[in-house]
């Protein structure tokens, strides 16, 4: 799982735990995490995680829980990318919006596909092997209907939603979507009448969209900017990683730039050379454990360690097991698919 992506935590979630009776104190606590998480409301995708797995842990009703949160999650709390859609002129461009603009918080992202007379809407990840936690799949699905049925001003609902784990109250979840809900499903997904996506927003407002619309296009093209100069990076050490021992001053060099200059952009990019290095050989060790034709030895030569017990901790600290365990168990999962 990636460690440098860096996720910005909406003020208005904190609001509305507290409206729910959830104490944010326990909650940072018992996702053992800081208690500054708080007040900066910045963290990575592991403690992203941690905290919904913790409010799941907490509510003790997944099911409430999921349905609580869109709820009472004031509009006025939006923050600018979903006040944007918010604002939208109709349900498909307030869609549109979110797909776009969730791209500057990852790490889920939205697919929309419109076919017939469905549209459906898909949860995919970014940059990770690992689905988020089952509250914050469920949730977010959830806050996508709230949305249209505020912005269009009725009860809207679903025509299926699809999770790939299991809930023990689906009732309660098939009441508030208005539809079937399939658990145990290949994808997390909600489809809806696609004739509802043109349905107007009684909530449209041109002008604020005219002020909001620039400033979230220039921070998305910024976010784009640094997002490859990190690609760029990375592909220049996994292309080294064989040789002799690189520094970011050889990087800087192939790009022509001081080291002092691709320091501040990979800062800009909320990143650093030490943690691409360690992202390129995660990736590169997986690519080649999964290839049973190399031994172990190899695995640790070609992603840049000299012996095999310093490749044996790093790839613990990365996976939470050995490399023979974890070639062991994804050959397993490869035989049963």
């Amino acid at each position: 799982m990636t460690t440098n992506t860096r996720i910005r935590i909406p003020d208005g979630l904190w609001t509305g735990l507290k409206q729910l009776g959830v104490n944010t104190r326990d909650l940072v606590r018992k996702a053992k995490l800081p208690l500054t998480v708080i007040t900066e409301s910045v963290v990575t995708v592991e403690q992203y995680y941690a905290l919904w797995q913790a409010y799941s842990d907490i509510i003790g009703d997944m099911e409430a829980g999921i349905l609580k949160l869109p709820i009472v999650f004031e509009t006025a709390q939006y923050p600018p990318s979903v006040l944007a859609a918010y604002h939208a002129r109709d349900y498909r461009d307030a869609l549109q919006r979110m797909v776009r603009y969730k791209e500057m918080c990852p790490p889920e992202k939205l697919r929309i596909v419109e076919e017939g007379k469905s549209c459906v809407i898909e949860l995919e990840w970014l940059d990770t092997e690992q689905a988020g936690p089952p509250m914050l799949i469920g949730t977010t699905l959830a806050f996508l209907l709230e949305l249209g049925r505020r912005g269009i001003g009725n009860p809207l609902k679903a025509r299926l939603v699809e999770f790939t784990h299991s809930f023990g109250q689906v009732e309660t979840l098939e009441e508030y979507f208005g539809c079937p809900i399939q658990l145990s499903a290949k994808r997390n997904r909600m489809t809806l009448q696609r004739e509802d996506l043109d349905r107007p927003f009684i909530s449209y407002n041109a002008e604020l969209l005219e002020i909001l619309t620039p400033v979230l296009e220039q921070t998305l093209d910024e976010q784009h900017r640094n997002h490859s100069i990190t690609e760029i990076v990375k592909w220049i050490i996994k292309r080294n990683l064989t040789g002799e021992r690189l520094d970011i001053q050889d990087v800087a060099s192939e790009l022509a730039m001081s080291e002092r200059t691709l320091q501040r952009r990979l800062t800009d990019a909320k990143t650093s050379f030490k943690e691409l290095l360690k992202k390129a050989r995660h990736e590169q060790a997986r690519q080649y454990l999964a290839d049973p034709a190399l031994d172990i030895k190899e695995v640790a030569f070609l992603v840049g360690y000299k012996d095999q017990s310093s490749f044996y901790r790093a790839f613990r600290s990365w996976e939470g097991e050995t490399p023979l365990n974890w070639r062991a168990e994804h050959a397993l999962i490869n035989e049963l698919h």
